[in-house]
């Protein structure tokens, strides 16, 4: 019979993990109407989500260090500390790279070539969509300590993980793709927004890339239980 792991603590050590995903991914959606408002010139529009963006990522901020200075040391947990630490870190990486991402947007009212457009609003959707898979699975923690880490549930987040790895294969073809546009349209464009939006384009990537990674390390705590 599985080991009910939430009747063995009074507070699970979970929960606030999935509170933080959860906050990680709000910030993260609200990157694709804040580009939709970019390459519509809607500036006003534009920095009220970026304001947007970065008070979500004060709050998964909050959200960390309460979950470094709360979570159980020296006690038995059917996970390692570490692992959740980790995982933490690697999502509190995402809220920080959309607040950077619409920042520097921002700071230089930056546009987005015509040519590119649809294919690039795209391309920031399927990076969004990683993100909403690694919460999925991150999601699935709770019903994995009810289950003692066995059963369904297991196989339920590693599917979640294929998927999100698919994800971001998904997203490094959509950026080769936009990084050739983006060449052949270079003698047309300012030399500088023409390097500041390859760098847009890999920062963007970066939060399939951080996305990936949170599956990772939860695939590697499932390892270890």
């Amino acid at each position: 019979m599985p080991v009910n792991f939430l009747g063995v603590f009074a507070k699970s050590p979970i929960k606030p993990l999935e509170q933080h995903i959860d906050k990680i991914s709000e910030a993260a959606t609200l990157m694709v109407p804040f580009f939709n408002a970019v390459i519509d010139n809607r500036w006003e529009e534009a920095e009220t989500l970026q304001r947007q963006i970065s008070s979500h990522e004060h709050e998964a901020d909050v959200l960390k260090r309460e979950i470094r200075m709360s979570l159980p040391s020296g006690i038995f947990m059917p996970v390692q500390r570490t692992d959740l630490l980790e995982i933490v870190t690697q999502q509190d990486k995402i809220a920080n790279k959309a607040k950077d991402i619409a920042g520097r947007v921002i700071g230089r009212q930056t546009q987005v070539p015509e040519l590119m457009q649809e294919n690039f609003v795209a391309y920031v959707q399927r990076c969004v969509d990683a993100v909403h898979h690694a919460q999925k699975a991150i999601n699935e923690l709770d019903d994995l300590l009810e289950s003692g880490f066995r059963g369904r549930e297991v196989t339920i987040v590693h599917e979640l993980i294929q998927q999100l790895d698919a994800i971001e294969d998904d997203t490094d073809s959509m950026q080769v793709t936009l990084r050739r546009q983006l060449f052949s349209l270079e003698k047309d464009l300012n030399p500088i927004d023409v390097m500041v939006f390859y760098k847009i384009l890999e920062w963007i990537g970066d939060l399939a890339d951080l996305a990936e990674r949170v599956g990772a390390r939860l695939e590697l705590m499932l390892a270890r239980t």
